[in-house]
């Protein structure tokens, strides 16, 4: 185990904060090598903060209400502060009024839900570009490469845990052309990282969603869908749509009215519920249900030369 240095800090949430739901969109599918949920239901995160790497390990009390949590690293001390963002605290959801029967039964089943706001950009549009225009068995495949052959191990007892961080964005201007079709991420998507973590500089740090999406959208080959997915994540943007999306439109769509959708009627069907509508989506997702499937499963692509494998 790493020498480094334990950081403690408790933390009372406001609400009854449920820590697992609200941190469940971080995770990169089950094999995500920087995410671990411990047997106790302790959280683990291999971050990159602005200070450096850090693990990170949240753990809720549920008969006391408060959230212990525990970072090793030099990231450590930014990494506790981010806490009450981390878990929602920043996210403010009055105002908003589900006004339908399906996102009324989930709301109110999930009340205390609140989006995470992670406060860190590149680390959300890494994994974002890399999930573009596949499927998510090829995302996730792609995202698990890029991390244990780019990335490093998380500092203290992370390490143990096999948990890592993500590549930094000086480490991903330095990949060679061949190693991105190893780890079966075609040239239009590398083309992209490597262009993003040129100007990760002008990224990180802004709070406001719609200059991030303003300055997301000005690079080659990030569009609403990419920019959309990191406002969501980093900036716990409550409007945020996934507009693009494969499924995201004809999901929504056919749950809240019957039909599946396109990307603008979906925008139509929503905009009553702006600034929200990102909570709109994610409630249907949250609810469960979705429209029957036809058909078999989009394939992954085999042209490339890494093999895609489950972990």
């Amino acid at each position: 185990m790493s020498a480094a240095r334990e950081t403690h800090r408790t933390w009372t949430p406001p609400w009854p904060c449920p820590v697992a739901l609200n941190l469940a969109p971080l995770r990169r599918g089950g094999g995500d090598p920087t995410f671990r949920i411990a047997p106790d239901g302790a959280h683990w995160l291999g971050i990159r903060t602005p200070t450096g790497s850090a693990t990170l390990r949240i753990l809720p009390r549920a008969q006391t209400g408060q959230v212990e949590a525990s970072a090793w690293g030099a990231g450590a001390d930014w990494a506790l502060d981010s806490i009450p963002d981390l878990l929602g605290a920043a996210d403010d959801p009055s105002g908003f009024e589900p006004a339908h029967p399906i996102l009324e039964r989930t709301w109110r089943r999930h009340q205390h839900w609140r989006l995470a706001r992670t406060g860190r950009v590149w680390e959300a549009l890494a994994p974002a570009i890399i999930e573009q225009k596949v499927t998510g068995q090829e995302a996730f495949a792609g995202f698990r490469m890029f991390v244990r052959r780019f990335g490093e191990q998380a500092p203290g007892p992370g390490a143990d845990l096999g948990l890592w961080v993500q590549p930094s964005a000086a480490t991903v201007r330095s990949i060679p052309s061949w190693e991105w079709l190893r780890m079966h991420i075609d040239p239009a998507r590398s083309r992209t990282l490597v262009g993003a973590a040129a100007r990760v500089s002008a990224l990180e740090g802004v709070d406001d969603p719609a200059l991030l999406d303003a300055r997301l959208r000005s690079l080659p080959g990030i569009g609403v869908w990419t920019s959309a997915e990191v406002r969501a994540r980093a900036l716990g943007d409550a409007d945020a749509v996934s507009f693009g999306d494969y499924h995201v439109a004809a999901v929504v769509g056919y749950v809240l009215t019957g039909v599946a959708l396109d990307d603008a009627g979906l925008a139509q069907l929503l905009e009553p519920w702006r600034p929200h509508r990102h909570r709109v989506q994610r409630l249907v997702e949250m609810s469960g249900l979705s429209r029957p499937r036809r058909g078999a499963r989009m394939a992954p692509r085999t042209h490339l030369p890494a093999r895609v494998t489950r972990a």
